[in-house]
């Protein structure tokens, strides 16, 4: 009766939580104090009935789990690789490596805005395959968007089309992967220890594809209709940062080359059992970055000091793009932890209702991947959280299937989600009204989440016993 009881109150706290989100409050705070809330309901419920998960634990125990050892574990993990991530994807913006690619591809594209629209979103994709944070976001933005908008394609339509292309990439990004591998590391080890990024590769390339795909056709239905007004000229604005030379451009996508093709497989001879040692993230982002320089003349210009000053100011300045998440982060390690303590009462509840076979699992998760808007019960960057540490302390499912699942409930829907800050940003630097860019955000994440979730069944849906 106490689990139920508790329960039925870790429930409404969790709907408390939703709205809060919705309401678009600070997340960074909203997470400290939920997680506060979640860990001390557990405490109350274990001294009143045992709770499994705190077994031959004292109340110091507790708080030390859930507000040191969760930021301390995410931070040794995962947060030096965000740091990694946003220098390099300040490299690619001074290097004008991704302004070059720009103003290539609409040089390419011409007067035609359908096909100068598809070329922009491919390379915002690629770009984004490496690059995060809002700081990238907002340098590619102004530059991107008031092409789109000359081309005569209406604002909010150039708008959700962009962010759109940066969820694409987002699906098959390093950095982000390492980040929800974090989370999920938190709930289950095996995410940390047994999965790697080489072994999501496959799903991701299918996950961008598919992503990118289902925005472009809501964008050209979108259009049709539309009048096309034309401000100017179709050009991107040229710089001297703008002329990097084509030998560089591959070092948008050079990371994600290192880590998929540099792996060392051994074979046990005991055990007969196969290991894959994959290529450090952090050295690969260290390489393109020094490539990027090297090639477009950076890496020796001004001397060593200059050099180092140079360096120095890129880390600096990609550690301010991802402050902000990495405060939010930290805390979202704090609820996750809690929501373990917690998962025991969800479970009295709703444990039972939880399918017990891959096909339902990605059938019921197409359903409700609206849900991860306004970072919802499916989001691992919003509430899904407690969702996924229920489901993970439940059930031990392959993570090669868990993972893409998990990833793409929370991908697809975050990065087209007005809480999402670069898209927040977005609205007000376009004037474009929230109503109508989820009039097309929203469908195209339930759609592209749906054919995802099937498309995981498929790949990795045999795995499951």
């Amino acid at each position: 009766m106490v689990e139920i009881i508790i329960g039925v109150i870790l429930i409404l706290t969790f709907a408390g939580m939703i709205w809060y989100c919705v309401k678009g409050h600070n997340l960074m705070v909203g997470f400290f104090v939920i997680a506060t809330l979640w860990m001390a309901l557990a405490m109350v419920g274990n001294a009143i009935s045992p709770n499994p998960k705190m077994d031959g634990q004292n109340w110091l125990d507790v708080f030390q789990y859930v507000y040191q050892t969760g930021p301390e574990g995410y931070a040794k993990s995962i947060l030096v690789n965000v740091f990694f991530g946003a220098f390099f994807g300040r490299v690619l913006m001074d290097t004008g490596i991704a302004a070059t690619l720009i103003r290539k591809v609409v040089e390419l594209g011409g007067d035609r805005p359908k096909i100068t629209m598809t070329l922009l979103c491919i390379v915002t994709m690629l770009i984004f395959t490496s690059m995060t944070g809002i700081g990238p976001v907002i340098s590619i933005a102004v530059i991107v968007l008031p092409i789109l908008q000359a081309l005569g394609i209406p604002t909010a339509i150039a708008l959700f089309s962009f962010m759109g292309s940066i969820m694409a990439g987002i699906c098959a990004n390093v950095t982000n992967f390492k980040q929800y591998q974090g989370i999920l590391g938190g709930m289950d080890a095996r995410f940390l220890n047994e999965y790697d990024y080489t072994q999501y590769f496959p799903f991701a390339c299918v996950m961008a594809a598919v992503a990118l795909i289902t925005v472009l056709v809501v964008s050209f239905i979108a259009m049709r209709g539309k009048k096309s007004t034309r401000s100017w000229a179709a050009q991107a604005p040229v710089s001297a940062k703008e002329n990097a030379p084509w030998y560089s451009w591959i070092s948008v996508v050079l990371p994600v080359i290192i880590i998929v093709l540099i792996k060392v497989t051994e074979v046990d001879p005991k055990t007969g059992k196969e290991s894959t040692t994959t290529f450090p993230v952090i050295l690969a982002f260290i390489i393109a970055a020094l490539y990027a320089l090297l090639t477009t003349g950076n890496l020796f210009k001004g001397g060593f000091t200059e050099v180092c000053r140079r360096l120095a100011k890129e880390f600096a300045d990609g550690s301010v793009d991802v402050a902000p998440m990495i405060g939010f982060l930290l805390t979202l390690s704090m609820f996750n932890n809690a929501a373990i303590y917690a998962a025991p009462y969800f479970e009295a509840i709703v444990g039972n209702a939880i399918p017990h076979n891959a096909f339902m699992i990605c059938l019921i998760f197409a359903v409700i991947i609206p849900l991860g808007f306004f970072r919802g019960p499916t989001n691992l960057v919003g509430s899904g959280t407690a969702v996924a540490a229920l489901v993970l302390s439940v059930f031990q499912w392959p993570v090669a299937f868990m993972y893409p699942v998990l990833a793409t409930a929370t991908i697809v829907p975050q990065h087209l989600d007005i809480t999402q800050s670069w898209v927040a940003w977005g609205l007000g630097y376009s004037k474009v009204s929230s109503k109508d860019f989820m009039k097309m955000s929203i469908p195209t994440g339930w759609i592209a989440g749906a054919i995802l979730m099937f498309a995981a069944f498929f790949m990795y849906g045999s795995l499951v016993g």
